[in-house]
């Protein structure tokens, strides 16, 4: 089983667009089964708040659910439970990176690493703008997943 762990600041916005986006995305792969997919902020500010409007409602307009999702703050022993931990822009790697200890087991990423044009993902708490976000964690989801597939042969 692949675990994946999606970060960002509040875990409000970005990392639970991506966590049920990718979860979507595997649902109808028919991959469920072969991954466990959650995420967390760095921060303590949001810790027990549902998913933000803006990425609750964008999700929704492609009928994906957020539902049951509260903010929780990301761990050191996330790092030894997780076979991916993915950022969302390069502030948040510098705080996971600061929460893990480090990153011995190269296990820490930004989502659009995976892409074919690696950048941060803009935090939409800040721009407003839902649609980018989305458009760039779903760009980022389906290069992480054909990345799983490759390599685990799914």
């Amino acid at each position: 089983m692949t675990k994946i762990l999606f970060i960002c600041h509040g875990n409000i916005c970005r990392s639970p667009m991506a966590e049920f986006l990718l979860k979507d995305m595997v649902a109808k792969a028919r991959l469920s089964t072969r991954f466990y997919i959650s995420s967390a902020a760095t921060s303590s500010e949001e810790i027990g708040n549902p998913v933000h409007y803006g990425t609750r409602n964008k999700l929704r307009s492609v009928g994906i659910s957020t539902a049951g999702k509260y903010a929780r703050q990301m761990t050191r022993g996330d790092y030894s439970e997780y076979d991916y931990l993915i950022g969302m822009d390069t502030w948040n790697i510098r705080n996971m990176l600061r929460i893990c200890g480090g990153d011995p087991e190269h296990k820490i990423y930004r989502l659009l690493d995976f892409s074919a044009d690696p950048r941060d993902i803009a935090d939409p708490w800040y721009t407003g703008d839902f649609e980018t976000t989305y458009t760039d964690i779903l760009e980022g989801c389906e290069a992480l997943l054909q990345k799983c597939k490759e390599e685990d042969h799914l």
